[in-house]
């Protein structure tokens, strides 16, 4: 059945749910890094509470201009509206007033919130309209979805990559260096509101899928994820792209042999079950990753340790240190040093005395600064200065 989902062939209906999930997946994903890199994330979660109050405002009106109240365009263009003056607000209140912005957020997330579940329980109350799935825009809900809310969907997606497309320069010279930026005459300010809106659009169009409770995860949680992988932004913006992607096709093909249960949870289930990999295997920041760097790490300060111990005749007592020169060839089950052993233990002792010269000579500073014990010290000095260094280290032994 997953197999049949996956491939898009469980009918119409849920072709239309899984690509309309792809693309919004798309879209946050890349939408959603330019704001995790701005260390703003918390913003898009007072823009999806924002909407809940356009939502039911849009259904009153449309009723009382002789609809059913159910037009997804409407109902998301007053979404959109809500979110902006939230938007709005939090702005005013980070620059106007003396609240920091999470105290801001935190004000509109809940007035805009607690606002809306009113506004929806006066709706039930109402005669008039068909009110029934508008709690919909909570988790999401993809059931009814048409050819027009996919075709939507789309073009919102194509709208927000082709945003970023162009404002791609501006948009990393806010999240890496404002300062910069204002300096070769872009306006923070307003790059800012560019981001915001491209937030926007991604949240209104997103509550049909994922709900606006959800929507937060699907802008943060791709990005999140991509960091894992690389340090380039453009890298991070399509790894994100594809993660979105993948959470929203997977997550709507799931959720479409499961009826009973809503896409927008299974959506983020999806992509954080990404973000568990990455955060597991990537081979830069992972967990696994740090625990084998911190290994190899550990090995070679043993490795170390036991070649100076060599060098000065001195017995080596852990037990790790021993097992890993013995491996190494470097000693003899009975701890006797082999010809090679004695000679990386010269060398060894040697590199530490040069190391002692170069961090005692201030026209070596900067060498200087690369010693941790570990690093070989022909990878920091040139030829000549090595030979300066061993002269050096000949010049008492030759007076001597």
């Amino acid at each position: 059945m997953l197999a049949d989902a996956l491939l898009l062939q469980l009918g119409y209906n849920a072709t239309l749910v899984t690509l309309g999930a792809a693309l919004l997946g798309i879209a946050a994903g890349v939408a959603g890094t330019f704001l995790f890199l701005r260390k703003r994330a918390l913003v898009s979660d007072a823009i999806s509470h924002a909407t809940l109050p356009g939502v039911g405002l849009a259904f009153i009106l449309m009723v009382a201009l002789g609809g059913d109240g159910r037009a997804l365009f409407g109902l998301l263009l007053g979404a959109g509206a809500s979110a902006a003056i939230g938007l709005l607000c939090v702005q005013w209140l980070t620059t106007r007033t003396r609240l920091g912005e999470d105290a801001a957020i935190g004000a509109v997330l809940s007035v805009f919130f607690g606002l809306g579940i009113v506004i929806l329980t006066v709706i039930q109350t109402m005669n008039a309209g068909r009110q029934a799935g508008l709690e919909g825009f909570l988790l999401g809900s993809t059931a009814g979805m048409l050819r027009g809310d996919a075709i939507l969907l789309a073009v919102s997606a194509a709208l927000v990559l082709a945003l970023v497309l162009i404002l791609r320069r501006p948009l990393e010279l806010a999240a890496f260096d404002p300062g910069f930026g204002e300096a070769t005459g872009w306006s923070m300010p307003r790059i800012d509101l560019a981001m915001m809106g491209i937030v926007l659009v991604v949240t209104v169009v997103g509550l049909k899928v994922v709900g606006l409770i959800l929507i937060v995860a699907l802008l943060i949680v791709p990005a999140v994820t991509a960091r894992f992988w690389t340090d380039r932004t453009d890298h991070v913006v399509l790894i994100a792209g594809l993660v979105g992607g993948v959470s929203g096709y997977v997550g709507a093909a799931s959720s479409a042999i499961a009826p009973a249960l809503p896409t927008g949870p299974i959506v983020v289930l999806v992509g954080f079950a990404l973000f568990l990999v990455s955060l597991l295997l990537s081979p830069g920041r992972g967990v696994l990753a740090s625990i084998l760097t911190h290994r190899r790490y550990q090995r070679r300060v043993h490795m170390r340790q036991g070649l100076l111990a060599l060098a000065q005749g001195q017995p080596i007592f852990e037990a790790l240190t021993r097992r890993l020169l013995a491996r190494a060839g470097l000693i003899l089950p009975d701890g006797v040093p082999t010809a090679e052993g004695q000679a990386a233990a010269s060398k060894a002792l040697l590199d530490e005395t040069r190391w002692s010269i170069v961090r005692a000579d201030q026209s070596f500073a900067m060498a200087a600064t690369r010693y941790d014990g570990l690093t070989p010290i022909e990878t920091v000095l040139t030829r000549d200065q090595l030979a300066e260094v061993d002269a050096r280290i000949a010049a008492p032994q030759a007076v001597s």
